[in-house]
């Protein structure tokens, strides 16, 4: 039992890091750069255009990753953007969970992305037919503090990171989607876990590191290819090649999620910022990226591949077939499981249930219900800055995760 333990292991990390992890990190680096070039443009046009901002806002939160999605939470409680913007985004986005679902299974990921992007559309105009935003507009403007309370606030706090990595003056730094000194600015920046202090062991792990990284990523795409094409890779000139490897890069992408402090959270309205400021900052936040997702997908694997054994006592193939029976029973249920793991905020989560579709544990109306449920990383800034509309925002995404993924479930049921 314990030899077979230590196979699924190695499996499994062979697995993750050579079919998921090296394109995840391929793909991210794409768009970790479109990020850099067009994401700040994107967030000023929905500024401008009040009539289309749900449709800006779903096109944010369509865009791999959880940057797009974040820019747009602090726009509501400064009333440049409608809150149906805001529901809309978060309807759009699926965090990092895109990235598997995209690198595994690119047709899934379309017609899911399609999907959403209608229903993120719809919803959001229908929610601004509605009143919610404005109460919760009055509500949170009566509950803020004054000006002299934000800049004795301000004042207090450190800001060398800001300047460090972007090599500008705080004073001088163009925010998005708020301005330095306000209130949003001390809540994001100052109040909640961003950007790690420039001192720690984890910033000079990272940051000393990435580009080592990015070079095994780099070789490890080669073989990822090369499995593609169905090549044997442990049966190449250097013997077990394609394990010692995996077994590497996911050590490297565990060690380099651990030294940058993300287990459920990977990303920060702060660092998406420095992003966008800086060319390296986007390298080095696109690796530890790429570890976090890495890393939740190796776990995924072996936590299945462990359920099978010892559902099978012991038997992965009669544990295999305890689980096509248990499907064929409860597929409904998974619908409502998954706009329910939807909810919980933070792209860990997420990325675990989208892999255990990539296996066959759950339908595509699971998938599609916790795709429009989940918001990823983009919940975090608006749970800081108002819970209050937190709370509204995960109600009203829920509500047509569970419509669209039953009524897809119908679909699947009865025509295919």
């Amino acid at each position: 039992m314990l030899k077979e333990i230590i196979h699924l292991i190695l499996y499994s990390a062979e697995n993750a890091f050579i079919q998921v992890t090296v394109f995840v990190g391929a793909v991210l680096l794409i768009f970790g750069y479109v990020d850099f070039m067009l994401s700040g443009r994107l967030v000023k046009k929905i500024e401008q255009s009040k009539k289309q901002q749900p449709i800006i806002g779903s096109l944010l939160g369509l865009t791999p990753g959880c940057g797009g999605a974040i820019f747009v939470m602090p726009l509501f409680p400064k009333g440049t953007v409608s809150f149906g913007t805001v529901v809309a985004t978060l309807i759009a986005t699926m965090g990092d969970s895109a990235f598997v679902l995209m690198t595994v299974m690119p047709k899934q990921y379309i017609l899911v992305s399609i999907i959403s992007f209608v229903v993120a559309i719809i919803t959001g105009y229908v929610v601004d037919r509605l009143s919610i935003g404005d109460r919760l507009l009055e509500k949170y403007h009566a509950e803020r503090k004054s000006k002299e309370e934000l800049k004795s606030a301000h004042a207090a706090h450190d800001h060398r990171i800001l300047e460090t990595e972007s090599g500008t003056d705080h004073a001088d730094w163009e925010h998005i989607g708020h301005a330095e000194g306000d209130e949003i600015d001390l809540i994001l920046h100052h109040g909640i876990k961003g950007h790690q202090p420039l001192d720690t062991l984890g910033y000079q792990a990272t940051h000393g590191t990435y580009l080592v990284y990015w070079i095994i990523i780099a070789i490890g795409l080669v073989l990822g290819i090369m499995d593609l094409f169905q090549v044997d890779l442990n049966a190449l000139a250097i013997p077990n090649l394609g394990t010692i490897f995996g077994v590497v890069g996911t050590t490297l992408s565990i060690l380099m999620m651990v030294f940058s402090s993300k287990f459920i959270q990977d990303d920060t309205h702060e660092e998406a910022e420095l992003k966008l400021a800086s060319l390296k900052e986007t390298i080095v936040h696109n690796a530890q990226e790429t570890a976090f997702v890495g890393t939740w997908v190796f776990f995924a694997y072996l936590a299945y591949e462990l359920f099978v054994l010892l559902l099978g006592s012991g038997s992965y193939a009669a544990g295999e077939a305890t689980i096509m029976t248990f499907l064929t029973q409860t597929g409904l249920a998974s619908v409502i499981i998954g706009a329910l793991v939807g909810i919980i905020p933070g792209c860990g989560p997420q990325i675990i249930f989208v892999t255990l579709y990539t296996r066959g544990l759950v339908p595509f109306a699971a998938l599609l219900a916790n795709a429009i449920s989940q918001d990823g990383d983009a919940l975090f800034p608006l749970i800081a800055i108002d819970k209050r509309s937190a709370v509204w925002a995960t109600v009203l995404n829920t509500i047509p995760a569970l419509l669209v993924g039953l009524l897809a479930y119908w679909i699947e049921m009865s025509f295919f």
